[in-house]
């Protein structure tokens, strides 16, 4: 391939479209068999499978990373230097630059992530290998992995959950790893990834990848451990890890669901979750030299913890809710945008949470429990009437506007001057009935329980 073609009409998400089921298999069989060193990653250097990988990469879109190359430059850049780049990695001397590294907060507010982004050339080289190696591990990973893997989700993962609850296994041991994708050992993982693939290329670049420096403020460290977040080969090098836990697991004949570093394992008593605590906290420590959070890990009954965003009831057949601290990052999520909503048009700020809305129902589709949507629905009604309330500002203005609502003039100036605050107000009966919840999905509100009820018909 002399230098990149034009952009593809169609591809898949995981396997070029022309990539035939026969190619698939040929791949396989040169990564496990490994008769000549080359032929794996002239897989990965195919232009179909090069194409797709741009596709997605461009798709994904994501900030530049240490170069400052964006995905809109990502073509241009390999029109004028792929023969180059296409040779180093068929000759095993091409090395990735350093990731940029980045700190979000996590989800609970305690402590930050970190994630590694890579330049955009590295994450198509990334993609690229994924989707020549994923054929290759996907099929020996254990049926309760269901994390970063196609055809499977956390909704798949939570309903195995259910399942096991409900066969009578009441209580969980919630495996947490400490700074999972931070301590990472290089020689323990590429020593798993070599069982099934001999192609020396390809293996000189994964270790080449790990062990990419992560710039910050200008300065590069070299890293010795960790596979950090950011990167597509990331979570597809994290399940070949683990499903050395997956196979213990199920040789001790356990009830588990794993998803990426979120495990549970499910048992009838306390004395046997500690007892299945203690010896995978060994096994880990010994063959994968992984450490448990003690402080997040513990034995106990399955409505007492969350797992990715759900806990149960303690029905005897268990029923799915959104755990309280899910319900709290939302209302994280949308106070600062109901703050910035008080100089608003309220038509306006009610198109901007539509899509968040829309979207945290999407995943929490599953709930069974109705009185958080409920309660969060209320919530939002009144924060949206008080900030109508407070940009009214003046008694004159709110007079006019609640008898151009409907109300009577004699209760509308009554209600005008009470002299309460925004928040009383909004839960006040005046202002239900000049801004009914009808009036409000007619400006674009989104109700959380009638999205629930759309969405649960379609399960």
């Amino acid at each position: 391939m002399a230098e990149m073609p034009e952009r593809p009409q169609r591809a898949g998400d995981g396997i070029a479209e022309g990539m035939r089921p026969a190619r698939q298999t040929n791949a396989t069989r040169l990564g496990t068999a490994g008769d000549r060193a080359s032929m794996l990653m002239e897989e990965v250097v195919r232009r179909e499978n090069v194409l797709a990988a741009y596709q997605r990469v461009v798709r994904n879109g994501g900030a530049p990373g240490v170069d400052g190359m964006t995905v809109d430059d990502l073509m241009g850049h390999c029109r004028t230097h792929w023969t180059r780049i296409r040779q180093e990695l068929l000759d095993g001397t091409y090395r990735p630059q350093p990731v940029r590294r980045v700190e979000i907060p996590k989800p609970d507010g305690k402590g930050v992530r970190m994630l590694g982004i890579p330049t955009v050339l590295d994450r198509l080289i990334q993609q690229a290998l994924l989707q020549v190696l994923q054929p290759i591990f996907d099929p020996t990973f254990s049926a309760e992995s269901f994390g970063f893997r196609p055809g499977r989700s956390a909704h798949g993962a939570v309903l195995r959950a259910r399942e096991h609850m409900a066969a009578g296994y009441r209580w969980v041991v919630d495996l947490d790893l400490e700074k999972f994708f931070d301590r990472v050992n290089h020689d323990v993982l590429m020593g798993r990834v070599a069982r099934r693939v001999r192609d020396k290329p390809v293996l000189r670049l994964i270790r080449r990848y790990l062990r990419a420096g992560m710039m910050a403020d200008g300065v590069v460290s070299p890293r010795v451990e960790g596979t950090p977040q950011g990167g597509p080969l990331s979570p597809l090098l994290s399940n070949i890890l683990l499903d050395d836990l997956d196979k213990e697991l199920e040789r001790r004949c356990h009830r588990f669901v794993r998803y990426a570093d979120d495990c549970n394992v499910y048992v009838q008593s306390r004395r046997a979750g500690e007892r299945v605590l203690a010896s995978l906290e060994a096994f880990l420590t010994k063959r994968l030299r992984l450490r448990i959070n003690r402080d997040k890990s513990g034995v106990a009954r399955p409505w007492e913890r969350t797992f990715l965003g759900y806990s149960v009831t303690s029905h005897r057949e268990p029923r799915l809710r959104i755990a309280p601290k899910s319900v709290q990052r939302l209302r994280q999520k949308l106070r600062p945008l109901l703050r910035r909503g008080r100089g608003r048009n309220l038509r306006s700020l009610l198109a901007d949470l539509a899509p968040i809305l829309r979207g945290w129902m999407a995943y929490f589709r599953l709930a069974q429990v109705k009185a958080p949507l409920e309660l969060l629905d209320a919530w939002l009604r009144r924060k949206l009437r008080a900030i109508q309330w407070k940009q009214w500002k003046k008694w004159r203005t709110r007079l006019r506007e609640l008898v151009r609502l409907g109300l009577s003039r004699e209760r509308a100036t009554a209600s005008a001057l009470n002299g309460r605050g925004p928040w009383w107000n909004a839960g006040a009966s005046h202002m239900n009935q000049g801004m009914p919840n009808a009036l409000l999905q007619r400006w674009g509100l989104v109700t959380l329980t009638t999205e629930h009820r759309r969405l649960a018909s379609n399960l």
